[in-house]
């Protein structure tokens, strides 16, 4: 749903007030000291695609890198598998890994109304579909290729040093022994129940529950989701998330999520399935996943020597549940502040550098867009009558090209101050129209 539910953020970040603008974080260069006879020593604790990015760009800098997987190459974290179209270029995706070049994305309200979202896409633009098994794996194999050291493991304590710079030790079984190893620093790459964040104590926060089945269809069937994602909206499938059919290469991920009810996540995957039932009935289930998604940054995503990223730091965005990228990009913007801050793994860093380097630096680019779509989830996800608005105003062709820029590329679209008041009022008017309406329909049941 990213590309349904970003139509706004071009024209309203701008305006929020300044409580909700990024944190300034003052923090001074430091004269770190030198480390003799060797290179600082870092371990990246998870292996998906914010871990090994993380550990790409710290082993190709310079530092000594140690990169942690516990589930092994053949085993990933269930996900929809969408990425934004920038991140192809940006982080080297070799275009044999995506298993579909979705240009159609079709938008269902909670009456079944269909809206197709994709009409202002350039014939070169399109929303990759991945597995992330087969992500995964590549950027693993690659955080190898320049230098990284991958340990199949299960991590299961991190030892926290009393004085500055003793080292971090992390606890781990790996062929039925328990070993352990020291390092400098450490990045917590470990996912939305992080055992880094556990040693840290760096705060809880909400998680959704995301419930996924992939169904493998028939030739014909799967012919219909060639290049066709489907979104569907309700309180049927999701009383504050959406449902999704996602293509892959061969089958179909069809699951929904929640974060208030999630006791009755197959209650809203029987939904899913029922409204989606003419184009993947006689199927088959294939796989059965389910993980949860956090809901927001946690309160802490630095102290010490250790940093969080990815799923571990909170970064999966609301109202989308976008997280593949935004992984990828904290993981890589913390080995690099990193590998800066040590100047190529030559010196020890402090939590200062980690604050400066990373954390500045990631809240001056992003977290604006978290804030900004944790309220469009509040507009849009609070009632049918919002959502019948939410798709609605997906039709206007746009609201669609302002969303795809700022999705595809993660940037801010520029608009046009005519059109961007038209939508204001179309928003507003959609909003209204569909809130008398839905109190109409209950009026009736009644």
């Amino acid at each position: 749903m990213a590309a349904a539910t970003q139509a706004l953020l071009s024209l309203f970040a701008a305006s929020l007030p300044t409580k909700h603008r990024p944190l300034t974080i003052r923090a001074s260069a430091t004269t770190n000291p030198p480390i003799a006879d060797r290179k600082l020593r870092a371990a990246v604790i998870g292996a998906g695609p914010a871990g090994s990015s993380a550990a790409e760009a710290l082993a190709a800098g310079g530092v000594e890198t140690f990169l942690f997987e516990r589930s092994g190459p053949s085993v990933a974290k269930p996900c929809g598998g969408a990425i934004p179209l920038c991140m192809l270029d940006e982080f080297d995706i070799p275009r044999h890994l995506i298993d579909r070049h979705v240009t159609r994305m079709r938008i269902f309200s909670p009456s079944n109304l269909a809206v197709d979202f994709g009409k202002t896409l350039r014939p070169d633009e399109f929303i990759a579909m991945l597995r992330r098994e087969v992500l995964d794996s590549f950027l693993r194999s690659r955080a190898q290729s320049r230098g990284a050291d991958l340990i199949s493991a299960l991590v299961t304590d991190l030892e926290v040093p009393t004085s500055n710079n003793a080292p971090y030790v992390v606890r781990y079984i790996s062929n039925n022994s328990q070993k352990a190893l020291a390092v400098d620093v450490v990045i917590g790459a470990d996912g939305a129940n992080s055992r880094v964040a556990k040693s840290i104590k760096a705060g809880g926060y909400a998680c959704a529950i995301a419930f996924q089945e992939r169904i493998k269809l028939t030739d014909d069937k799967m012919e219909y989701y060639e290049d066709l994602a489907e979104m569907y909206v309700g309180n049927d499938v999701s009383p504050d998330f959406y449902a999704w059919v996602f293509p892959k290469c061969d089958h179909v991920a069809v699951g929904t999520g929640t974060v208030c009810s999630k006791q009755d996540i197959k209650v809203f995957q029987r939904a899913i399935r029922a409204r989606a039932n003419s184009k993947i009935s006689g199927g088959k289930v294939i796989k059965v996943e389910a993980h949860p998604i956090p809901e927001h940054p946690r309160p802490t995503r630095v102290r010490g020597r250790v940093a969080l990223v990815g799923d571990a730091a909170g970064y999966v965005t609301k109202c989308s549940g976008e997280g593949i990228y935004f992984a990828a990009k904290s993981g890589r913007l913390c080995g690099q502040a990193i590998v800066k801050a040590s100047e190529g793994g030559q010196r020890m860093i402090n939590e200062g550098d980690l604050r400066r380097e990373y954390l500045k630096e990631w809240d001056a680019k992003y977290i604006t867009t978290f804030r900004f779509l944790d309220l469009l989830q509040k507009v849009f996800y609070g009632s049918d009558a919002a959502r019948e608005a939410l798709v609605e105003l997906c039709g206007d062709e746009y609201v669609q090209r302002m969303t795809f820029e700022s999705y595809l590329y993660k940037r801010l679209a520029d608009g046009n101050r005519w059109e961007d008041a038209k939508m204001v009022c179309n928003t507003i008017g959609s909003l209204m129209r569909c809130n008398i309406l839905g109190k109409k329909m209950e009026s009736l049941k009644l």
